[in-house]
């Protein structure tokens, strides 16, 4: 379907949201030319102040609805997390596409209730999960949707962050939904599920732990394992963590095992940016990617790209409300006490 634009050439936009992250995906689209930046919104004053050197025509305002007032084509909403179900709706409630931030949501409802949102207004929607875009993922995908590494059985992934955030928010569940499984693991559930196209999960078993301890059902979890078992007798193992004495700032891996070989996504020298891809066979190895790969903004750019060819609602959103299902379950079992769900 075409959405019209009007005599423009390419759609109008309205960011909402201008930290680091926003500003960064920000800066990265206007690099691109592919879309016009209509309205810059954020309370903090000094935030909008610096996205506007990037975008000076903007107009700089302090919320969605005065951003709405615009009337953009599209949304991009990087504001803390609690609040993207609730923007999302409004903005597309306005008639609006919406880019968000991962997560969408906190919970699997708020996230459903966003994509049904999406359908009936007939909006494109995109979500920020960024590392399905890197040179690395997009060597190994086309690996294991071909079966060229065989019946792929099991996946190991981790993430582990050796700083954690910063926003005080982060560190309160009703605000942020989770800790570092919501944070860093919807990087690796994301990955997992959308390689192998969208499995059903038949089993989760966790154990989440916050400063060393049990985490306790409204604690944010500091560090979480968890092996997930799908229909078709993949095992899928995650770990991920804020703050960990890792001895590097980021460890950040994916390793596909397959009946006719492997693949794996590693950063490279503790880097949050850079990663290598290689295809394995037996004990030889050959790479598939390697940087330098500028894919910080890629996600951002394609929906873009997208809004600006006319594309309404895509059902593969759907797949954003079976990823936080499993979020939700890793939760679920990694506090209820015996691990497992």
């Amino acid at each position: 379907m075409q959405l019209s634009l009007g005599a423009r050439t390419r759609p109008r936009l309205a960011f909402v949201g201008l930290g680091w992250i926003g500003r960064a995906r920000m800066e990265a689209l206007a690099g691109t030319g592919v879309a016009e930046i209509v309205a810059l919104g954020d309370p903090d004053r000094a935030a909008v102040e610096r996205a506007l050197e990037l975008a000076p025509e903007a107009a700089a305002v302090g919320s969605l609805e005065e951003a709405l007032a615009h009337r953009p084509d599209g949304v991009v909403i990087a504001t803390p997390s609690a609040r993207h179900a609730t923007e999302s709706l409004a903005a597309l409630e306005a008639g609006c596409a919406v880019f968000c931030q991962k997560p969408l949501g906190r919970t699997a409802q708020e996230v459903r209730a966003v994509v049904e949102a999406a359908a009936r207004a007939d909006r494109l929607l995109g979500v920020d999960l960024s590392y399905r875009l890197t040179a690395a993922m997009a060597a190994i995908r086309p690996l294991v949707a071909s079966g060229d590494l065989g019946r792929v059985f099991a996946i190991d992934l981790t993430f582990h962050n050796a700083y954690g955030p910063d926003k005080a928010w982060f560190y309160d569940r009703a605000l942020s939904g989770g800790g570092c499984v919501m944070d860093l693991g919807v990087h690796l559930v994301d990955l997992a599920l959308w390689s192998l196209d969208w499995p059903e999960v038949r089993h989760v078993e966790a154990q989440m732990l916050a400063a060393g301890r049990p985490a306790r059902a409204h604690e944010v979890e500091d560090y979480a394992v968890a092996t997930l078992q799908t229909a078709e007798g993949c095992v899928i193992r995650l770990a991920c963590s804020w703050k960990l004495q890792a001895g590097r700032e980021a460890v950040i891996e994916a390793h596909f095992h397959g009946t006719q070989g492997g693949a794996s996504l590693a950063n490279v020298g503790g880097s949050f940016y850079d990663f290598a891809a290689h295809r394995h066979h037996g004990t030889g190895t050959r790479p598939l990617a390697e940087p330098p790969d500028p894919w910080g903004g890629r996600a951002l750019a394609a929906w873009a790209e997208r809004l600006a060819a006319g594309e309404r609602f895509d059902p593969e959103a759907r797949h954003l409300v079976t990823l936080h299902e499993v979020l939700d379950r890793i939760h679920a079992a990694g506090t209820r006490g015996d691990g497992g769900g």
